[in-house]
C-alpha cells in the first residue's frame, strides 16, 4: 500500500520453498518478467539490499511509467549509494508485475522472492537486507525467510492480523512506523514485532513522531535512519545503542517496540 487505500482490478530444496507463500520458479517468470532490477552493481558484490516500494491493496493493473510509489523511493536510494560507496554491496529495486497485493495471490511477495532467486543465482549466498515501505515492508516481511535475507527494514509496513512471522526467526527486523499514520496503522506493526520477537526473530521498532504513512515529515531522517541500519546489518557500521539495547531485551518486552527515532545526524 502507498498514500491511500484503493481497490480495482542454502541447498536447493530451501532454496525454492522456504516461502509462506509457497513453492515458485526461480529465474525469469513464464511471461518473460524480471522482478530484479540492479540499481548498483559492482563487479563483485559481497552483499546486496533490495528495495521495495508501496502498492494498492487491490489491483491486478501493472505499474505504469509514473510510478509514484517508486519515485518516494528514490531518495532511500541515493541515501544508500552514499552509504555504500566503496563497499562492494549491490543495491536493487524489486519490480512487481502488478500494483496490488490482491488477497491470497500475495503479488508483491512472490515477486520479491523470485528477485530474491535471481540474487541467489547471479551473486551466490551474499548476505542481502531487504528495505521496503508499506505493501513493499509486508513483501519484504513475507520474503524475509528467502536463505539470503539476514535483515529486514520495514518502513511503515503493511501487517495485518496473521500475518506470518514464524519464518523469521533467526533474522533481524527492524521497523520504523510514524505515530500520525492513518493508513497502515502503527498498532499492527507493534501487534507484529510482538509475535516476531515470540517467534524468535530479532525485533525493534521505532516510532518516528510526528510522521505519516508517505514519509514526508522528518524526511531525512527517514533516509538516514533507514540507511543506517540495512549498512549496520550488513557490517559497515555499528547499530546504534539504542537498537542493540532494545534487540538484547527479553521477547516479552514492550519498550524494545516503541523506541523514539532519534534526530538523525547528517552524514550515515
Amino acid at each position: 500500500m502507498s498514500g491511500t487505500i484503493r481497490t480495482s482490478a542454502g541447498d536447493d530444496t530451501a532454496d525454492r520453498a522456504t516461502s509462506p507463500s509457497g513453492p515458485r520458479p526461480t529465474g525469469p517468470q513464464p511471461d518473460g518478467h524480471r522482478a530484479l532490477h540492479w540499481r548498483v552493481r559492482p563487479q563483485r558484490p559481497g552483499a546486496a539490499v533490495l528495495v521495495l516500494h508501496g502498492g494498492e491493496e487491490r489491483n491486478l493493473a501493472r505499474p505504469g511509467r509514473l510510478n509514484l510509489p517508486l519515485l518516494r523511493m528514490h531518495g532511500f536510494l541515493r541515501a544508500l549509494r552514499r552509504g555504500t560507496a566503496g563497499a562492494e554491496i549491490a543495491i536493487g529495486t524489486v519490480r512487481y508485475r502488478h500494483r496490488g497485493w490482491n488477497d491470497e495471490r500475495a503479488d508483491a511477495a512472490r515477486d520479491a522472492l523470485a528477485a530474491l532467486d535471481e540474487l541467489r543465482e547471479e551473486l551466490g549466498g551474499v548476505p542481502t537486507v531487504l528495505v521496503g515501505h508499506s505493501m513493499g515492508g509486508r513483501a519484504a516481511l513475507r520474503a524475509g525467510g528467502h536463505p539470503n535475507v539476514t535483515g529486514i527494514v520495514a518502513l511503515a509496513p503493511w501487517c495485518p492480523a496473521g500475518e506470518p512471522c514464524e519464518h523469521l526467526a533467526g533474522r533481524d527486523v527492524l521497523m520504523l512506523h510514524g505515530d500520525r499514520d492513518t493508513v497502515t496503522p502503527p498498532a499492527d506493526t507493534h501487534a507484529f514485532a510482538a509475535r516476531g520477537r515470540a517467534a524468535g526473530a530479532r525485533v525493534c521498532g521505532y516510532t518516528v513522531t510526528g510522521s505519516g504513512h508517505a514519509m514526508l515529515q522528518r524526511v531525512p531522517d527517514w533516509h538516514r535512519a533507514a540507511t543506517h541500519l540495512a549498512t549496520a546489518m550488513l557490517g559497515l557500521r555499528d547499530l546504534p545503542a539504542e537498537t542493540v539495547s532494545a534487540l538484547a531485551l527479553p521477547p516479552g518486552s514492550r519498550e524494545a517496540l516503541t523506541l523514539p527515532l532519534p534526530r538523525q545526524p547528517r552524514r550515515v
